[in-house]
């Protein structure tokens, strides 16, 4: 578990806290997402999970290890990998093979077991047929496989993800999303920062950040069915939610909180069923959205 206990953070001792009065705890195996508008705090919080940062004031546990104990950092920073939000930032080798093997290295494993970490690794997220290729040959997706891969051959607990997929064509997002779930089935806990709803619809938890405060912490359908609050915040949500929004202005009286999209269709189904809106006109343009939706890729 990581726990977070009244959390403040100051880049300059004269400056306003980033963070103020941060108390957090994260399960393992759990899928925790954070969000919030542009500098509300969201970098500076995960940098604290792994000791890149420290707290001015306040404490941070992973796994009972406090990150302002130096001792500790070099377990907590085996225990909780870091994704950063651009890949050419964090690959180091000439090779996929020799990027993945760089952790694993500096821990002066033998060699047998580095190669076992890193062909592991690479078969987790995809990547076994490019392992002799040089990064800067492959694509911005294929690059952030790279970079998980790389912290996946530490054998962390929890891997933390700044933003990983906000370079990448909706098809390249698609694959790392699909490689994040995979592993948070596979027991690994995922800590993902990201600005793109869609996103997270899957995730145990969603963490609404302002202002350096967590201002909720629930499960993302009770966090998105708010949607009039979240974008009086500057925030998105998912196309689902805000399709079901929408239609409820109109007095369709469609559940609020469904992020599915066949749940969606069903239930846009029955209120054009029971002539759920005001008019039917209203229920004619419930039908076309209705059409729409169940027609997205």
């Amino acid at each position: 578990m990581i726990k977070i206990t009244n959390l403040h953070y100051r880049y300059d001792s004269h400056a306003n806290p980033v963070l103020q009065a941060i108390d957090l705890e994260i399960q393992e195996s759990t899928y925790v997402a954070v969000i919030g508008p542009n500098g509300c705090g969201k970098t500076t919080l995960i940098r604290h999970l792994n000791g890149l940062l420290v707290p001015t004031e306040g404490s941070i546990q992973v796994d009972g290890m406090y990150t302002g104990k130096s001792a500790s950092l070099r377990d907590i920073r085996q225990r909780v990998g870091m994704v950063f939000q651009n890949p050419d930032n964090q690959i180091v080798g000439m090779s996929v093979q020799e990027d993945v093997s760089f952790g694993p290295g500096n821990l002066e494993l033998p060699s047998e077991e580095i190669r076992k970490r890193v062909e592991h690794s690479l078969d987790l997220v995809g990547m076994t047929a490019f392992a002799d290729r040089a990064p800067h040959t492959l694509s911005g997706g294929e690059k952030q496989l790279v970079a998980i891969a790389g912290v996946l051959a530490m054998n962390p607990s929890y891997i933390v993800l700044d933003e990983p997929t906000s370079f990448l064509d909706p098809q390249a997002r698609k694959r790392v999303l699909d490689v994040i779930k995979s592993l948070n089935e596979r027991g690994i806990t995922i800590v993902h920062v990201t600005h793109n709803m869609n996103d997270i619809v899957d995730a145990d938890r969603v963490i609404v950040m302002s202002g350096g405060r967590i201002l909720m912490d629930e499960g993302p359908s009770r966090v998105f069915s708010r949607c009039e609050w979240l974008q009086k915040l500057g925030l998105d949500v998912p196309a689902i939610t805000e399709l079901l929004w929408r239609l409820n202005l109109m007095g369709a009286e469609l559940p609020p909180d469904i992020l599915n999209m066949d749940e969606a269709c069903r239930a846009i189904s029955e209120v054009i069923g029971r002539g759920g809106a005001q008019d039917d006109s209203e229920i004619l343009h419930i039908g076309q959205q209705k059409r729409n939706l169940c027609a997205a890729p």
